[in-house]
């Protein structure tokens, strides 16, 4: 676990590296200020991937920065030059039942799934409006943990509390 002066380092991850881990990543630096640091991978990035426009357009919409979102795979976090990750979040189910590769450090790891706003069928506004709910129902669960008391990010209790922040 980090020294409590340091961001809180944390790693969302899901298939392409597109949608909902490119939203979590963003949303919780915004929350965050300074006490967490987000990234986000995927676990099978296309070639090529990039984040979904609709979740960089949300994001905008929202007022939240997209500055240096890319999909990336989550091999470059087992790297050893990669930040050290205290919490691991897979979500979507997807990721959730792949086989992670070592994280060094042996972060705490918990599964907050959410449903593809990508995959809604219907035209753009039904998947703008999916990203939206998507984002909303993010904010809400990252709220709550942004503003846990330190004593509830200590290693033994972060994986606890991730968890029990899953039936939020």
């Amino acid at each position: 676990m980090t020294e409590p002066s340091q961001a809180l380092n944390v790693l969302f991850l899901c298939t392409h590296n597109s949608a909902r881990s490119i939203l979590a990543e963003a949303l919780l630096n915004h929350l965050g200020k300074g006490r967490f640091k987000a990234f986000s991978a995927g676990s099978s990035p296309r070639d090529n991937q990039q984040p979904n426009p609709l979740a960089i357009e949300t994001l905008h919409k929202a007022g939240i920065s997209t500055e240096g979102l890319h999909s990336k795979s989550w091999d470059e976090f087992g790297q050893a030059d990669a930040p050290h990750m205290d919490l691991v979040i897979t979500v979507c189910d997807n990721a959730a039942g792949e086989v992670c590769p070592y994280w060094p450090g042996q972060p705490a790891t918990a599964h907050w799934g959410y449903a593809d706003p990508s995959a809604v069928q219907g035209g753009e506004d039904k998947q703008r409006e999916a990203f939206m709910q998507t984002l909303h129902l993010m904010g809400k669960r990252l709220e709550i943990f942004v503003n846990l008391p330190t004593s509830s990010l200590s290693r033994l209790a972060i994986a606890q509390t991730a968890r029990e922040l899953a039936a939020q």
